[in-house]
């Protein structure tokens, strides 16, 4: 059995009973706090998971002192910019996953952080990669067994890149179709931030507050029930079809403060059965960086 989107607990725990070889990734983070994911994990994960740290493992490395990646070493601007696909394969096959495993990612955070790395696998032209819906959170209130302590040591394997099975977008891309209409060649913009940010009222991470012109707003929390599980499709599709107001689902490209967070909202218009939609990686934090931009208040 293969999982693209999400997996029950249920699935989860037959899955592991059944033999058929899969890793589980625990991508628990704080963006405030960026050493507290670390620490959630070693006090409790699924037995066996590795753990994904956003900023070492799922995004470029920076040089210290200019606080940029080094030339060549990143697929996307922002501040959580892509590593290169070369190199996040390297990062698989050290920790022992392979083209054959099932993935299955969960964080703490509802979906916020494991969405970048169900997207990134995608992205690395594996297919069969599912968000553990509800999150360690339904694990534990399942019962399932948790153990603390570092990340297993796993025996290194060779991620082989595949076709990507994603569309990521760059920042000239976006800002070449920015007014145009949503037809043939137009791009529909959803922003996944909080509606305080994107319409400019606060900004508490990037140096300018606002949106790009014409992107329409969907917090990417709105995707999660107050059970903690990802809400039914037909709500989904009836928002998203609300949002686009008649535009092409295919048109839409998401983004958020670093390419993070648009992720849920990538994942719920799928469930929602519209498709697999593309990303600008770079999102606001790149747009805002170059004060030549165009910049929308409210």
């Amino acid at each position: 059995m293969a999982y693209s989107t999400l997996i029950s607990v249920d699935q989860l725990q037959a899955l592991r009973a059944s033999g058929q070889p899969h890793t589980v990734f625990d991508c628990s983070f704080l963006l405030t706090e960026p050493q507290a994911g670390e620490a959630m994990y070693a006090e409790a994960h699924i037995p066996g998971a590795v753990y994904a740290h956003l900023d070492k493992h799922l995004s470029a490395a920076k040089d210290p002192v200019t606080g940029k990646p080094a030339p060549g070493s990143n697929a996307s601007g922002g501040r959580h910019p892509l590593p290169t696909r070369e190199t996040f394969a390297a990062w698989l096959g050290s920790v022992g996953f392979d083209n054959t495993h099932q993935a299955v990612v969960y964080d703490r955070q509802g979906a916020n952080y494991c969405g970048r790395l169900w997207w990134m696998l995608k992205w690395a032209g594996h297919e069969n990669v599912a968000v553990l819906d509800g999150g360690l959170q339904a694990w534990q209130a399942a019962g399932g067994a948790v153990e603390s302590g570092a990340s297993p040591s796993r025996s290194a394997s060779n991620y082989a890149l595949a076709p990507e099975k994603t569309v990521l977008v760059a920042i000239d891309t976006v800002a070449s179709k920015v007014g145009k209409s949503a037809g043939p060649g137009g791009q529909t913009l959803i922003d996944a931030r909080a509606t305080p940010r994107f319409r400019g009222e606060v900004e508490p991470l990037d140096p300018v507050a606002g949106h790009i012109p014409g992107a329409l707003n969907r917090p990417f929390n709105l995707n999660i029930g107050a059970d903690g599980y990802f809400r039914p499709a037909a709500e989904l599709r009836a928002e998203f079809d609300a949002l686009l107001a008649g535009r092409d689902p295919a048109t839409v490209v998401h983004h958020c403060g670093s390419g993070v967070s648009a992720v849920p909202n990538i994942l719920a218009m799928e469930i929602a059965g519209l498709g697999r939609t593309a990303l600008f990686a770079g999102s606001w934090s790149e747009w805002c960086n170059d004060p030549t931009r165009p910049v929308a208040l409210g």
